[in-house]
């Protein structure tokens, strides 16, 4: 694609990565095919292809964003399935993030959209905040069906994901170094995250248990805070980068003391990001080199468990549906080991039709963007069911809250599913149903 940025423009090294990114795409439409928005809308502005000459043409006339910009940014999922199938390489998750920070520095969205976004960006990271709203959305439920038209609508949405029981927080939630099982084979850190620890704290305990079964040390340190996901692709960059010098601080401490073998994150969203901050950092002369070494460590729990060359079983005669998250196999490029990881612990793997579209959950898509997510969830699972597997597995907090409210299968995070298969007790999700 030919560009037009002037010399002074491209001294901005945002507008210059941007520029080069752009240069890449040759038009060649591929990415439509596989757009979640574009499947389901049917509207060049809402695929990749139409979004780029929307952000080249703003980028380049060097102006604000507009109400047709914002409309078809903010329809984005950043599932980056785009990246996946783009024969040319083109970096659209660093373009489209460029893209919302412009929005967000230039464009005054209405009130109401405005105080949605700040209401969210100041209780979803925050795990008690978070965990007080949902105790607070059972006074709101009653009152759902008045919230369903206008600008209330992110918040109908909000009160029909809340859970209507919050599990108590884990014994194995709170700071502090897990000791192996066995003689120590390896050390590693692991994300407590934000939203995760109140929405299922069961998922991070599995992951420790079996870890540490396993001869893993795993440490939780202090002072963590919600790796800056949520806030980041709201446009929110300063926000983001706040919450990512703040956990490299905390995890170059742990590299330098005892040393780690990597970070364990076990919400793909999460991991995607914390794979990033080297380049979200790269600029930043204080943080660029430690950023680079965490991201480099930072692994998704499977992608480390696969490392460990765990034991095959028999199988078990249960049957798995597993849904890739868009930020697992298109964001890391994680496809394989998840399912390996299961057909070796003997459970039979299935994949659902359609794959590589995402479920609409998408950070905070799903509140913001209800009528299109609420089309993507009902199409995921239409294909999961039709798999006729018995449970369903995933890596995402995120995807695990959204399928969910969509069907009566359990859906569980795939680290639960293993730590049963070795050793662990029969997830909550499990208890009473008819498997094997």
């Amino acid at each position: 694609m030919q560009t037009n940025f002037t010399p002074t423009q491209l001294l901005d090294p945002d507008v210059a990565e941007s520029e080069q990114i752009l240069r890449k795409c040759v038009h060649c439409g591929f990415c439509t095919a596989t757009c979640p928005t574009y499947v389901t809308l049917g509207n060049e502005l809402d695929s990749p292809r139409g979004r780029i000459y929307l952000i080249k043409d703003m980028l380049e006339n060097g102006r604000p964003a507009d109400a047709e910009v914002v409309t078809h940014i903010d329809r984005c999922l950043s599932c980056l399935a785009c990246v996946t199938t783009c024969p040319s390489g083109v970096d659209y998750m660093h373009l489209v993030d460029h893209a919302r920070a412009h929005i967000e520095k230039t464009y005054k969205r209405p009130f109401m959209n405005r105080l949605t976004r700040a209401i969210l960006a100041a209780v979803l990271p925050y795990p008690g905040r978070f965990r007080l709203a949902l105790n607070l959305a059972r006074l709101g439920r009653p009152f759902a069906g008045l919230m369903r038209g206008g600008a209330l609508k992110p918040f109908a949405a909000m009160l029909a994901l809340a859970p209507r029981r919050i599990p108590a927080a884990s014994d194995l939630a709170k700071p502090g170094t897990y000791r192996p099982e066995t003689e120590r084979r390896g050390r590693v850190a692991i994300l407590s995250g934000c939203a995760q620890p109140v929405l299922d704290p069961g998922i991070n305990a599995a992951a420790i248990r079996l870890l540490t079964r396993f001869g893993v040390e795993v440490v939780m340190p202090e002072g963590e805070v919600c790796c800056g996901s949520l806030v980041h692709h709201m446009g929110r960059a300063e926000q983001a980068l706040e919450s990512a010098r703040a956990n490299v601080d905390i995890w170059t401490r742990e590299i330098d003391g005892q040393g780690l073998d990597a970070i364990i994150i076990t919400a793909s969203g999460c991991g995607t990001t914390i794979k990033d901050y080297g380049h979200m950092l790269r600029l930043d002369p204080a943080y660029a080199a430690k950023a680079a070494r965490v991201s480099a460590l930072a692994k998704d729990v499977t992608e480390y468990l696969a490392t460990l060359d765990l034991p095959a079983h028999m199988p078990r005669g249960i049957t798995v549906a597993y849904h890739s998250a868009c930020s697992m196999q298109h964001g890391q490029r994680i496809t394989l080991a998840p399912k390996q990881l299961l057909k070796a612990a003997g459970f039979t793997v299935r994949d659902p039709a359609e794959g590589h579209l995402c479920c609409g959950s998408a950070g905070t898509y799903n509140i913001m963007q209800p009528e299109i997510s609420a089309a993507l969830k009902a199409r995921k699972v239409k294909n999961i069911e039709a798999t006729k597997a018995d449970i369903i597995a995933t890596g995402n907090i995120g995807c695990i809250t959204q399928i969910a409210t969509g069907t009566g299968m359990p859906i569980l995070h795939t680290v639960e599913l293993l730590d049963w298969a070795y050793g662990g007790a029969v997830p909550e999700k499990l208890t009473g149903l008819p498997l094997g």
